[in-house]
């Protein structure tokens, strides 16, 4: 808006005006939010969901108000069945090329039996089911499953069981809240294999609250928390060493997470339709459906009818967390780490 805004298909620069709105993490508010965006202030586009759950919930809200959604959320089901989610559209990976990420490295490793623990709402589900897809798949064996409740702090039962389950592995399915604290009681009952987390602890809070218990811990996630280590021929490259300096100048040095380049993601999908085809919502979730070659944060993105989130598995490495830090782990190194 301070350079006059952006140029629409009748080559006239628009104002772009925003509403923003937090739903605190809760389904309910989600909702709310979703109806008071689309009935009091009009908008064309929907960009927010950071969480599952939160994003399923707004689902049939945008869906009969016919406005396009973009979550910041991972859920598979966000986006599938694709006839069912004509106007929903998401930037993260879903969780299925994440744990083919982990399979790589179980392989690499010789792993064959898996603890699986995650948090019981849509996130944890969807992970969780994604890794019983794969076991099918790849001739894994899942010897112990278990859940805990959002904002559980104590998991010394399910532990025990991990512990006298056999597994090799401990394959974690959660977000900081509750994935750190797991962390630490996992050291603490002084378990030998290795804990693997999903892309739900990609930022800086998981290292904060864990603290010398995340020393170790593999998880797959996008680029942009090793954007420095990748070779210069990635394609990515260029957008998140620049995404990385604008945020640490905008932030005074604050240290960027894949969770704000979902959104930046999904805001500059929306610039870029509304300059190609303006403030129409339908016209917004066509150019949206056909974006191509798009080079963001979580990936390069070619969206289509049958895949409205358009990245996969070459959008993820495998990350290790050593002194605090995050460190790039190339496949040919797998069998090596932790």
């Amino acid at each position: 808006n301070q350079a006059g805004g952006l140029l629409g298909p009748d080559g006239k620069l628009h104002k772009i005006e925003a509403f923003f709105e937090d739903d605190q993490t809760d389904s309910t508010k989600a909702v709310l939010a979703a109806k008071k965006l689309v009935e009091e202030n009009g908008v064309s586009v929907i960009v927010g969901g950071t969480g599952s759950p939160a994003s399923m919930a707004v689902i049939d809200t945008v869906t009969e108000a016919e406005i396009p959604f973009i979550s910041m959320a991972a859920a598979s089901a966000i986006v599938q069945p694709a006839e069912e989610r004509y106007w929903v559209f998401k930037t993260p990976q879903t969780n299925s090329p994440v744990v083919e990420v982990q399979a790589d490295w179980m392989e690499a490793k010789g792993i064959t039996k898996i603890a699986s623990l995650g948090v019981n709402n849509a996130f944890g589900a969807d992970s969780i089911e994604a890794l019983k897809q794969i076991v099918n798949e790849r001739g894994f064996e899942i010897v112990y499953e278990g859940t805990f409740e959002p904002g559980d702090t104590d998991f010394s039962a399910q532990l025990t069981q991990v512990a006298g389950s056999g597994a090799e592995v401990l394959i974690a399915h959660a977000t900081p809240a509750e994935g750190a604290p797991l962390t630490v009681q996992f050291r603490d009952f002084g378990l030998e294999m290795p804990i693997m987390h999903n892309h739900g602890i990609g930022n800086a809070a998981f290292i904060e609250l864990a603290s010398d218990a995340a020393e170790g811990v593999l998880f797959p996630i996008g680029k942009l928390l090793v954007a420095d280590s990748l070779p210069d021929s990635d394609t990515q490259k260029d957008v998140l060493m620049q995404y990385i300096a604008d945020y640490e100048t905008y932030t005074n040095g604050g240290r960027p997470s894949t969770f704000g380049g979902h959104a930046w993601d999904g805001m500059q999908m929306t610039f870029a339709a509304l300059e190609a085809v303006g403030a129409d919502p339908v016209a917004i979730r066509d150019h949206l459906e056909s974006t191509q070659n798009f080079v963001g944060i979580s990936g390069v993105f070619n969206v289509s009818p049958s895949d409205h989130n358009g990245i996969g598995k070459e959008s993820l490495v495998l990350v290790e967390i050593k002194d605090g830090v995050w460190v790039y782990v190339p496949p040919e190194s797998y069998q090596n780490v932790p």
